[in-house]
């Protein structure tokens, strides 16, 4: 790390050596982190970055020297092929690379489940950890873009390169690293410089995996560089950059003590609380939940929980609207068939959404309930809502909750295992990669039967309500009577 430092100041970028020192720590815990080496007060600068010492398509020559009108039919400018590539070239560069002393310092491998096996995998079923993973896609991006783009160069890319730097494993390396370690960095406001901007055309505004704030500290700039991959035709991937010394920093549920901010000629890392001499110095990921942080990072989170125990404050549960769509099917006055599926779409190009997320608030969200809503409109309702555009009232009543209860029941069979079971496990001594996909088991199917509890409850709460309403309709209408009748009299 003395020759990173060196290397970082040598380029004029500042580190406070004072107050920050980098240190090791457990895989489990991060890996490379930051500390404090005394008391830092709030709105300190703990470190800065020139622009031009960030890594992107934006500041690495690779882009230019190949030609940006061949750079964008070769699809280089969608998506992470293009950054992946520059990483790429500049590795096989060093040490005459801009940017040798800063990929020297980055992992050459991950534990994250994009390398597990088969046997590991099997592990995760019943979550959305495996569907996420894209690399069936990026394989494909690797054989329809970047291997074209390479063997169409050869002086750019020396053919007994080939087999040491632009292999489909260096490819997922680096996919990696940028998934683990991106920033977004946006060209800074009224900067009109063409020159340096390849495939600016696009205009792209890009999330990611950490957050980047703008001068205006109170203007936060937060998302996800990979999110950006679904909008790939429209979008612009200059903005995704690989950012020396702020990816040291690690991060943890609600714990961020430091925060990355641009300004027009640099990249400032400001502490947002004061920080106790000894405290690791935290940045943020945007508070995920433990799937998400063991698919991007390799780790997970156990923290104390709201409602008691342990595990992730921020772990959620995916629920597919497929799901419920069969949940409804069941019930006679559903739409069936043709009429179904027009529903269906009505909704998705109003921008309903397809995918329902729970939480340990343990509230079904309104959105699920207006959905099944849709499902069950009569043809007289179905009119009027196509004539509003607008969905139905998300009120969770009637029929909806055996539909909510039966789509929640449908989503806990999908894992292999029970709660209870999975518990069990948790007291044995297990491989790295078992106990951190238990432990993101555990805090999901925690949520579905929290949530399914609730409901039950809720059910039968209305049910009683319901009963209870007659009863004071007959005892109101029999006063009623009495009155009428002593007023006659």
């Amino acid at each position: 790390m003395e020759v990173f430092v060196q290397w970082f100041q040598s380029y004029g970028a500042y580190l406070d050596i004072s107050a920050m020192g980098i240190f090791e720590f457990p895989p489990s815990e991060g890996g490379r982190g930051a500390i404090a080496l005394k008391d830092i007060p709030n709105g300190h600068v703990l470190f800065t970055i020139p622009r031009n010492l960030t890594l992107s398509t934006r500041t690495s020559q690779l882009p230019s020297t190949f030609g940006l009108d061949a750079w964008r039919k070769a699809k280089l400018h969608q998506g992470w092929a293009g950054l992946i590539l520059c990483m790429m070239w500049e590795r096989a560069q060093s040490p005459s690379s801009k940017w040798a002393g800063y990929l020297d310092t980055l992992p050459e491998w991950f534990d994250t489940p994009m390398f597990w096996n088969e046997d590991d995998l099997t592990e995760l079923k019943g979550t959305s950890v495996v569907e996420k993973l894209g690399k069936t896609e990026a394989e494909v991006d690797f054989n329809e873009r970047l291997v074209p783009a390479v063997k169409s160069r050869p002086d750019l890319f020396r053919p007994e390169d080939l087999p040491t730097h632009y292999t489909l494993g260096i490819y997922h390396i680096m996919g990696s690293r940028i998934l683990s370690r991106s920033f977004v960095v946006e060209k800074w406001e009224g900067d009109e410089d063409e020159d340096e901007t390849p495939g600016e055309a696009a205009n792209a505004s890009m999330g990611s995996a950490m957050d980047v704030d703008g001068q205006d500290h109170d203007q936060e700039k937060t998302g996800d560089a990979e999110d950006s991959e679904d909008a790939e035709d429209e979008d612009d991937s200059s903005d995704v950059a690989m950012v020396p010394m702020a990816d040291i920093l690690n991060a943890r549920y609600q714990t961020e003590n430091a925060k990355l901010f641009y300004e027009k000629e640099e990249l400032r890392m400001v502490t947002t609380k004061p920080i106790k001499s000894g405290e690791q110095i935290w940045n943020t990921y945007g508070d995920l939940p433990n799937a998400e942080l063991l698919r991007r990072y390799g780790h997970v989170d156990i923290l104390p929980l709201p409602s008691g125990g342990s595990g992730n404050p921020g772990d959620v549960v995916e629920v597919k609207a497929d799901l419920i769509v069969s949940a409804v099917s069941s019930r006679p006055e559903a739409a069936k068939g043709e009429a179904a599926k027009e529903r269906i779409e009505w909704w998705l190009e109003e921008g309903g959404e397809d995918i329902f997320v729970l939480g340990y608030d343990l509230e079904v969200p309104p959105v699920m309930n207006s959905f099944a809503k849709v499902l069950l409109l009569s043809p007289n309702e179905w009119g009027k809502v196509q004539e509003k555009s607008k969905p139905p009232k998300p009120k969770l009543e009637g029929v909806l909750y055996d539909i909510l209860i039966s789509t929640l029941e449908s989503r806990l069979v999908e894992y292999p295992t029970t709660l209870e079971a999975d518990k069990a496990l948790l007291s044995e001594s297990l491989p790295l990669n078992k106990r951190q996909a238990l432990i993101v088991r555990i805090g999901e199917k925690a949520i579905l039967q929290g949530t399914l509890e609730k409901l039950k409850n809720l059910k039968e709460a209305d049910g009683k309500r319901l009963l209870e309403v007659p009863n004071k309709r007959k005892a109101g209408a029999s006063t009623s009577t009495a009155k009428t009748k002593k007023s006659r009299h």
